[in-house]
């Protein structure tokens, strides 16, 4: 399916070049004179290679279409994560390099999308938002308003996160998975 490069996501899997690409990172960059074009971090599904590769921002790009299937986090054994489809209970194992945008915001019992292409599981979606504790985080600061300044803080997964100065340890947070923002309490 051409999409155009605008619309590039971290975790898209595209078609390069022949090979498939797993989407880490984009930036949207818009040059003082020029054309805007998409930086995008990819690494290569089969060889494991990281690459930075820019597209015009009215280039258009394959991305691969997917099968996806509703599956929940089980547990963690080293580096294989073990999930199960809750249809027919079949249960699959990626490797941690395949889940590295989605660490930071996985829990046991967790529902996520994971994505196949010809029976070969490719990606994990995440839910767009998700509810963690603030386990770790500064002291708020009399006189602070809670408007405009955030204190760095850790989730239960140990991911940092900035919070609002009132939060306190403890805290159920609602979080925007894709970017890692918080959003308000849960």
């Amino acid at each position: 399916m051409q999409i155009n490069a605008t619309s590039i996501r971290p975790g898209n899997i595209l078609q390069v070049d022949g090979s498939l690409w797993r989407v880490m990172k984009t930036q949207h960059v818009t040059p003082g004179k020029g054309v805007a074009c998409m930086q995008v971090e990819m690494r290569n599904i089969e060889t494991g290679n990281k690459t930075n590769k820019r597209f015009n921002s009215t280039e258009r790009v394959e991305r691969v279409t997917l099968s996806q299937r509703e599956m929940q986090f089980l547990y963690a054994d080293g580096d294989q994560y073990h999930f199960m489809d809750m249809e027919t209970y079949d249960q699959v194992t990626l490797g941690r390099d395949m889940l590295e945008h989605a660490l930071p915001y996985l829990l046991p019992e967790m529902q996520v999308i994971i994505e196949f292409h010809e029976d070969r599981p490719l990606n994990v979606q995440l839910p767009q938002t998700v509810v963690l504790t603030v386990v770790e985080c500064d002291a708020a600061i009399k006189g602070q308003t809670a408007t405009g300044s955030y204190k760095p803080g850790k989730l239960e997964t140990g991911a940092p996160i900035m919070v609002p100065p009132y939060l306190e340890p403890g805290t159920r947070v609602k979080v925007n998975a894709e970017t890692g923002e918080y959003i308000e309490r849960a």
